[in-house]
């Protein structure tokens, strides 16, 4: 291999490491879970107010935002209980 085929490897992995190093901090940033207890939100309301007659649409609906939430707080904890034991 030629000097530039090695610097061109290596460029190559530079640059696959700061996608993944932007993709990790995506998955577990805060505007993400946010976005997505949003959607969340709108969806069970429209849900609710389709379906079912809940009393209190958007305070009911909080319930399955709340529960996603509090799951990816504690995956965390379990993710490092995993890699602890894997």
């Amino acid at each position: 291999m030629s000097e530039k085929d090695f610097e061109k490897e290596i460029a190559a992995i530079k640059a696959r490491n700061k996608r993944v190093e932007a993709d990790k901090a995506w998955e577990t940033s805060w505007t993400r879970r946010v976005c997505i207890m949003a959607l969340t939100y709108v969806v069970v309301v429209l849900y609710s107010m389709t379906i079912s007659r809940v009393s209190n649409v958007w305070l009911s609906s909080l319930v399955p935002v709340m529960g996603f939430t509090l799951s990816t707080l504690s995956l965390r904890l379990v993710r490092k209980l995993w890699e602890k034991h894997r």
